[in-house]
């Protein structure tokens, strides 16, 4: 067993690989997400499939810091993260080709299973998308617009998953993802400072309307995600219009919260919307902001709001990845003895 040059702190990068994460770089990590499992398998696509024509079992789940983010959001499923900041500065080229050898690796058992076309779990090796939503606020990492454009090198597109707090990260990047999303789990401030908890900055909600203004200058697909909590921020339709309104956004996802992993520890399932409910939110939503409903996915218990359904469309390929590439080794980390 190969433990990598990981710096995430040890009860922490045990907790990750015993929820079957590959950790890479110094602070990032993969995990196969589980309607990549779903297409192998049983060739069903997640909402991400039916909304954009991304192919799951051709995604790869990773983020460049799993252990890092400036918000502790009480709906979060993720692991707990660090109580610092680290500089995250990974080589975006190496962590790239990590993560793929990672990838590889966690998918090793589906090449035997008998519902899997060969084909496809071939096909699975080299990843058509990465989506950059696993875990920690991406935004955090120094050489983020690098590690995009190495993406988009290889012929990958990339979902960029940000809580907004970072405008000028945001505003600075040279290569933009295929598609930005930004988490507006919050209508207002009150709400925000509630459910979305700011670590360290206490002015993090008019840092994310200060994204929302950036957004209609960006040159690429984007997209405002709300997740909703009923009884804290389900409802609220002429809040989120209003700052659907200031992003104008290319989609809108207005997705149910999930009572699943930590968030376990901050709400009951009764704080789960059902998807009438999610769609009842869906519709009023649309009209506030000019948009209809366009898709949904009810056992996602999420909405797609647009003008428009646009299928992504891959980078164009110009780089191929190293043919020796392999794949990773096992690793294997263990709480620490006290």
């Amino acid at each position: 067993m190969q433990n990598p040059i990981t710096r995430i702190e040890p009860q922490l990068a045990a907790r990750l690989a015993k929820q079957s994460y590959h950790l890479v770089g110094e602070h990032g990590g993969v995990k196969v997400c589980h309607w990549t499992k779903q297409s192998l398998i049983a060739d069903r696509s997640c909402y991400k499939g039916t909304f954009y024509g991304i192919q799951s079992h051709g995604c790869m789940q990773m983020a460049p810091n799993v252990d890092t983010c400036n918000l502790a959001c009480t709906y979060c499923w993720r692991e707990p993260h660090s109580d610092t900041l680290n500089k995250i500065d990974d080589d975006p080229y190496e962590l790239f080709l990590q993560s793929v050898k990672a990838h590889r690796r966690l998918i090793t058992g589906f090449g035997g299973h008998p519902n899997v076309p060969r084909e496809k779990w071939l096909d699975a090796q080299d990843p058509k998308h990465v989506a950059i939503s696993l875990n920690g606020e991406p935004t955090l990492y120094s050489r983020l617009s690098e590690f995009l454009e190495i993406c988009h090198q290889h012929g990958v597109s990339t979902f960029l998953v940000t809580n907004g707090s970072l405008p000028k990260v945001i505003e600075n990047l040279d290569t933009l993802p295929t598609q930005l999303y930004v988490s507006v789990d919050a209508p207002n401030k009150e709400v925000f400072d509630r459910i979305c908890k700011p670590k360290f900055d206490t002015n993090a909600f008019h840092k994310l309307e200060q994204t929302l203004e950036i957004l209609p200058s960006l040159d690429t697909r984007t997209v405002c995600r709300h997740t909703l909590i009923k009884g804290e921020s389900l409802g609220h339709e002429k809040d989120y219009a209003r700052l659907d309104n200031i992003a104008d956004p290319m989609f809108i996802e207005a997705k149910g919260y999930v009572h699943v992993g930590k968030s376990q520890n901050n709400h009951t399932i009764e704080n789960m919307p059902n998807h009438t409910e999610v769609m009842d939110f869906s519709n009023k939503l649309a009209k506030l902001v000019g948009r209809e409903v366009l898709s949904e996915r009810s056992e996602s218990r999420v909405a797609l709001i647009g003008k428009e359904m646009i299928p992504v469309t891959l980078p164009i390929k110009i780089r191929d990845l190293p043919s020796d590439l392999g794949i990773a080794k096992p690793q294997k980390f263990s709480l620490p003895q006290v």
